[in-house]
């Protein structure tokens, strides 16, 4: 039996399961595993040399650890110099036994359907055996990244957009596609996953999610995940984006609170309302300029477009532009009217509202591309009973 992916199975000190794990999946047609050794102690020597005995199993080490996503890209970087012409891709899969010889297999089989998807094999999080941190933990970073990032959605126009199911999923199917792209991506440990999902997210790449079991042994005891510094390192990567848009943000609001205080004493002269609505007008039109340059160029680029989107995101853009400095005047003069703070204050109140909308609306709709470019998400749970 000759299975459509070689496995990649990235490894730090593991137990003595890892053999009888690697002889199972030799067993059901896995015949290419790229095993790395990620710098495990010499208590490790035997079993690695027991692994690397097999006639299955490649063998990569590193001398000290260098992380799980050095490790995996080592190991496509070796698939792709040895087997891509051999196989459709890559399946990554943890070394703890907690991802079983079936669900790998309907990876497996996932690929010659969906050639071009990132497949991920996707845990159930409301189960009773699950630990409390993994789930609030999982639960938490797909949320943010949903409202920071954007959903997957699916191909069906009228289904319901969703959010990747499993951020932290160890396994997952890339195919020859996306192999040699997610090689250069950044990050040496646990957040390269994170930014393998971020990519897809920004590049459109279909995902497909497959139901697989949900088993954590003694606990999740054995896992190398570092809480706190391989927490930060994720939100890092998923805050980027936002922390860009803030940062173009903030010096355009500089510019434009800085030429509409101006205009607010030039125009001293005139009414309250009048000398709000021009000294809005003019400061929003030149830091708007400066704001879609940057923004379209820097913040979203990973969403860029050819000539005729990018007339469409402009135009998008000062829609936007004009709709958002309607509000915003509309919205310090009846905060001055009524609440009795001065027309500076008021701006920066209200614009710091409108700052967080405009996020939003910018990254899920003026430059997102069209529909018959997005990615699509479709969850599978046949064949799995009980999720």
């Amino acid at each position: 039996m000759h299975r459509n992916c070689v496995l990649i199975i990235p490894s730090l000190n593991p137990n003595e399961e890892l053999i009888p794990y690697l002889k199972a999946l030799a067993a059901n047609g896995f015949s290419k595993i790229i095993l790395v050794n990620d710098g495990s102690s010499t208590q490790s020597c035997d079993i690695f040399n027991a692994a690397g005995a097999m006639e299955e199993c490649d063998m990569l080490i590193h001398t000290v650890n260098m992380g799980k996503g050095r490790s995996l890209k080592d190991a496509c970087n070796y698939y792709c110099q040895k087997y891509a012409n051999d196989y459709l891709g890559v399946i990554t899969a943890d070394a703890d036994g907690q991802h079983t010889v079936g669900d790998i297999i309907r990876l497996d089989q996932a690929v010659m359907s969906y050639p071009d998807s990132l497949v991920l094999g996707v845990r159930d999080f409301d189960g009773a055996s699950v630990p409390w941190k993994s789930s609030f933990g999982n639960k938490l970073t797909r949320t943010v990244m949903r409202f920071l990032i954007g959903n997957a959605s699916p191909a069906d126009k009228d289904a319901k957009k969703k959010a990747i199911s499993d951020t932290q999923t160890g396994l997952r199917a890339i195919p020859n596609a996306l192999v040699k792209d997610y090689l250069t991506l950044p990050g040496e440990r646990f957040e390269y996953e994170t930014n393998m999902l971020i990519e897809a997210l920004h590049s459109h790449t279909p995902v497909k999610e497959i139901c697989i079991q949900t088993v954590y042994k003694n606990g999740n005891s054995e896992t190398h995940f570092r809480p706190f510094l391989d927490s930060i390192a994720i939100y890092r990567q998923i805050f980027s984006t936002f922390l860009k848009y803030t940062l173009a943000s903030l010096s355009s609001f500089l510019l434009d609170y800085g030429v509409y205080s101006l205009l607010l004493l030039l125009l001293g002269f005139l009414p309250l309302a009048p000398k709000i609505w021009i000294a809005a007008a003019f400061a929003r039109i030149l830091s708007s300029l400066y704001n879609y340059a940057v923004n379209q160029a820097v913040v979203f680029q990973g969403e860029q477009h050819k000539v005729r989107e990018k007339k469409k995101t402009l135009g998008r853009y000062y829609l936007l532009c004009m709709v958002q400095l309607c509000c915003s005047a509309q919205l310090v003069w009846m905060v001055c009217r009524y609440v009795g703070v001065s027309a500076v204050a008021a701006k920066l109140m209200v614009d710091s509202v409108l700052f967080v909308v405009s996020y939003y609306i910018q990254k899920n709709w003026v430059f997102r591309v069209p529909c018959g470019m997005q990615r699509s998400c479709v969850t599978d749970c046949r064949g799995f009973g009980g999720v």
